[in-house]
């Protein structure tokens, strides 16, 4: 297996605009886009800064509720923070950031798609949390989170349930039916893929989400048909 090279100087550039900081080592930057096949070995990739990435974020995002929701119940902050600190939602602020045109893959990992892809993207913003913490310390590593978190902590549908099971149990209370979930279309490359998923509920009229996994896609489904009906507030995300 050839090692893949290195980010260029201006690759660099344009992530730390994106961060918001300057790297004092960019080897850190570099490995932290480095999934383990496209390394030359078990040191050079990212699995070991996701790994502190996670507990970073876990704790940063739990401050940021607990001073933000002062009279939130543990309960209910627990299910913020399981939303915020999700493969989906990490996935998502990789999306956001674009991380896709930097991350260094081997052939075979190129050629996932769906919920694998859907974790190399989320698993790439918990390493960089943790380069970021390693060369900046907390405090860079807080700056970052609160810049592409603080928002969807406070949106209208960040303490919600899971969309799938809030559906669900809504399904069986008023139709006494469990929802179904059929791929209309999937189109893109391997490595990108887009999905298209539509849920019927007998009762009521389908919905249809798009996304770049077909968990994703259902999820958005679910959720616009939820909104729909009127069982949840109309999604910030959508506004």
């Amino acid at each position: 297996m050839s090692k893949v090279k290195s980010l260029s100087a201006e690759e660099i550039g344009r992530l730390e605009a994106l961060i918001g900081y300057e790297f004092k080592e960019k080897a850190r930057l570099d490995r932290a886009l480095t999934h383990a096949s496209a390394s030359a070995g078990k040191t050079g990739n990212y699995e070991r800064l996701e790994f502190l990435g996670d507990r970073v974020l876990g704790l940063c995002v739990a401050e940021l509720l607990f001073t933000t929701f002062r009279n939130a119940t543990e309960g209910e902050l627990s299910v913020r923070l399981n939303q915020l600190v999700s493969a989906e939602s990490c996935a998502a602020i990789a999306d956001e950031m674009g991380l896709h045109l930097f991350i260094r893959t081997g052939a075979d990992v190129k050629k996932l798609t769906g919920k694998a892809m859907l974790n190399v993207r989320a698993d790439v913003v918990e390493s960089l949390i943790a380069a970021i913490y390693i060369d900046g310390g907390l405090e860079a590593a807080r700056a970052f989170i609160l810049k592409y978190w603080n928002k969807r902590a406070t949106s209208v549908d960040a303490g919600r349930r899971d969309a799938k099971t809030e559906l669900q149990e809504w399904a069986h209370a008023k139709f006494a039916a469990t929802p179904l979930y059929r791929i209309d279309d999937r189109t893109g490359p391997d490595h990108d893929p887009s999905f298209t998923v539509t849920v019927e509920v007998p009762g009521v009229k389908p919905e249809t989400g798009v996304d770049r996994s077909k968990r994703a896609a259902e999820q958005v489904a679910a959720t616009k048909l939820l909104e729909r009906e009127g069982v949840w507030q109309k999604s910030s995300a959508a506004n």
